[in-house]
């Protein structure tokens, strides 16, 4: 496919909030953009409002307007946060030119959500799910739910997992307690609270845990894990940072010696692949598409129990050979991690098989 040559290399890329907020799926957006561009593709950022995925009618119309005044037959590609509540309009915008929705995860598999909320995401997706002329998913788990529960025909489906960039093999704290990481918002879909709750009934090992999450998406949650750090009279061993740079989180992760993150759900777990990268034990749960994304490179648990979670983390920090063997599958695991390349390379190709499939 590398020397494939598509016929239309326009897109417009509608992606509602902030682009720079620190969170897997903006990453996502941003570097696949990045690479279409690499890949020769012209792509205009449509800047939709940040009241997505609950709009204001006035946020709503805004967005209306916005796509609507793009030429007729453009490519559109609309970020699911957005795409999943766009029922009413999506008719219409398909009816305009080849329409594609990038769905990173059901809306409706948040953590936390009320099951009537809950409910009418389900069913404004699976509606407007059905207007896209091609659905890209972050892994196959997403596309076997997007099969089994929105009744999306599995040949409308592009599986484009995000990339992962090579990285120095962390070189870990050299002890002689254990540095923890963990990487992931502070929502609770990240299951921060299982996790604080498994070390508490670890304080009799040596570790210590960084914590980065950017708390600015659900300041009352964020407030629930402060609150249950000094429940737990954690303070002294866990370092809660808020969003950090490049060079930061690098640091950190060159310091660390395990990888932990206890998500209730991910449509693929960039975090994860991350601690991968790094050479690093690799700890999580089996919520969405986790179990895919680490493979043997990983421990895994249910998600919600925390009790478990603190089984694998007393091996892993009590017994160094243990954590060796774990880092050396992580190791051998890294070189195959797809890059972001062959990530645009498969959004390509699902935009010009969204055009052949229109025109």
């Amino acid at each position: 496919m590398a020397d494939r040559q598509w016929a239309e290399r326009h897109l417009a890329f509608a992606i509602p909030g902030d682009l720079e907020a620190p969170t897997g799926g903006y990453g996502y957006d941003r570097r696949l953009m990045d690479e279409l561009r690499a890949l020769g593709w012209e792509i205009e950022h449509i800047a939709l409002p940040g009241g997505f995925p609950s709009p204001s009618d006035a946020e709503r119309g805004q967005a209306l307007a916005a796509l609507t005044a793009l030429p007729l037959g453009t490519p559109l590609m609309i970020d699911g946060l957005a795409f999943g509540v766009m029922d009413r309009e999506a008719p219409q915008l398909a009816a305009r030119g080849p329409l594609i929705a990038l769905v990173h995860h059901p809306l409706a598999n948040e953590t936390g959500l009320a099951a009537d909320h809950a409910r009418a995401l389900r069913a404004s997706e699976w509606a407007a799910l059905s207007h896209a002329g091609r659905v890209v998913v972050t892994s196959p788990a997403t596309a076997t739910a997007l099969t089994r529960d929105f009744e999306v025909a599995a040949e409308r489906i592009v599986v484009a997992v995000p990339g992962t960039d090579p990285a120095a093999f962390a070189r870990g704290s050299g002890g002689p307690g254990v540095q923890l990481i963990a990487v992931g918002s502070l929502i609770p879909r990240k299951g921060h609270l299982d996790l604080l709750a498994a070390l508490e009934e670890l304080r009799a090992l040596d570790w210590w845990l960084d914590l980065v999450g950017d708390p600015g998406l659900d300041p009352a949650h964020a407030a629930e894990i402060v609150a249950a750090i000094h429940r737990y009279a954690l303070s002294e061993r866990v370092a809660l940072h808020g969003p950090l740079g490049r060079a930061e989180l690098d640091a950190l992760y060159d310091s660390a010696d395990i990888f932990v993150l206890a998500s209730h759900y991910e449509g693929y777990g960039m975090a994860y692949a991350e601690g991968i990268a790094r050479g690093l034990p690799v700890v999580g749960t089996t919520g969405g598409a986790i179990a895919e994304t680490v493979g043997a490179a990983g421990e895994l648990v249910p998600p919600g129990h925390p009790r478990a979670l603190a089984g694998v983390l007393a091996k892993l920090i009590a017994d160094p050979a243990h954590r060796a063997r774990r880092a050396e599958a992580a190791r051998a695991a890294a070189p195959l991690l797809p890059t972001w390349a062959d990530t645009a390379r498969r959004v390509a190709d699902a935009i010009a098989s969204t055009g052949e499939a229109t025109s």
